[in-house]
């Protein structure tokens, strides 16, 4: 079996995190590591394949050039002479394998916000629109993140359910529990703080938390996730007209080892996302017994269960009640808290990992 992790890079992503945790339980499949010298692996676990095929759209290009006319050859390599049929797979992380060929495929679908918000992507929205469906109509099974992101799979492409098997993902229980530790980042206000989490792209709704800081002025704010040149001027120039910019801090990217201490510190994290394919902070926040606000649409009830205070994502108003609440009523934050630490306890890596070895497994 070959395990395409091509797309791997060193700064995880949650596409990144779901991959490396599966690693361990995929090694009783003895299987084939692809990947590049940036993916983070130590030189001994995998087989190189060209490390230009990770950064921004002409990375992208040739990593998809690389699947359809290179990776063939790898498979047709593992073959068995004596066989005619294929016994190679291909399992692929990410919706990525070669079309038209004798490689059979399982690949892992984590969302179709691309679609869903066209207007917010670029040449990425062709990917999901042409190649992606192509794709999944041809892999043997697809395992979806959560029972949403099937249910998108469904009603956008047209795929059968019975090719569908939702697992959902999970957190690192070592990393992500309560600290007491402060985060160790620069220019960090003294006061409370509420954090987002996440890439500041307009469907993660930030500009309604943005709002809702006027009426909180004894709490700060923190957005913790790659910029945008699209929406963070615009993030920025809201933050300044409504007088909170001084309580606002954009941190960019934070370093994982960092994420813990910054969630554990946090008043709550708020994530009013207009759509998630499992949503993976929420969970982490859960982990480290820091009570969640998020949207009742998509995954994300999948995911908190009766442990977050859920609100209308299109609603400002709501959102920012649900901030003053947590802000001010110890009682609800508590309760919150606990609630969220015993519902992370029913996710974990070895339960997504081995699931996924058993879907392998029937195709082995």
């Amino acid at each position: 079996m070959l395990v395409n992790l091509a797309y791997l890079i060193e700064r995880p992503t949650g596409t990144t995190a779901y991959a490396l945790n599966l690693l361990p339980y995929l090694q009783k499949l003895d299987p084939i590591y692809l990947a590049t010298a940036a993916s983070g692996l130590s030189r001994a676990q995998y087989t190189a394949v060209p490390d230009n095929m990770t950064q921004g759209t002409t990375g992208h290009l040739r990593r998809l050039w690389w699947t359809q006319f290179h990776l063939p050859k790898l498979c047709q390599q593992q073959r068995l002479p004596s066989d005619k049929t294929g016994s190679d797979l291909l399992f692929s992380p990410i919706p990525e394998a070669p079309l038209a060929t004798r490689c059979r495929s399982i690949v892992t679908f984590h969302d179709l916000i691309p679609l869903r918000f066209p207007e917010q992507f670029g040449a990425i929205k062709h990917y999901y629109r042409y190649y992606v469906p192509q794709v999944l109509a041809q892999a043997e099974q697809v395992i979806c993140n959560s029972e949403a992101t099937a249910r998108d799979v469904v009603d956008f492409y047209g795929i059968s359910s019975r090719k569908l098997v939702p697992i959902p993902l999970a957190y690192d229980a070592h990393h992500f529990r309560p600290t007491a530790t402060q985060p160790d980042l620069p220019g960090m206000h003294s006061l409370p703080y509420f954090l987002m989490l996440g890439r500041q792209a307009s469907y993660k709704n930030i500009g309604p938390v943005i709002a809702a800081m006027a009426k909180l002025p004894d709490c700060t704010l923190l957005i913790a996730g790659p910029s945008d040149p699209r929406y963070t001027p615009q993030l920025k120039a809201l933050a300044q007209e409504l007088g909170v910019f001084s309580r606002i801090q954009f941190l960019n990217y934070v370093p994982y080892a960092q994420l813990p201490a910054l969630l554990s510190g946090a008043i709550a994290l708020v994530f009013p996302s207009l759509w998630e394919g499992f949503g993976l902070p929420v969970l982490e926040a859960m982990a480290c017994g820091t009570p969640v606000i998020t949207s009742k649409v998509a995954s994300l009830p999948e995911v908190a269960g009766d442990a977050a205070y859920f609100v209308d994502p299109t609603n400002a108003e709501e959102i920012g009640q649900a901030m003053y609440h947590l802000a001010h009523d110890s009682q609800m934050h508590q309760q919150l808290s606990s609630a969220g630490l015993q519902r992370a306890k029913q996710f974990s890596w070895a339960k997504t990992g081995q699931a996924t070895v058993e879907v392998l497994q029937r195709y082995l």
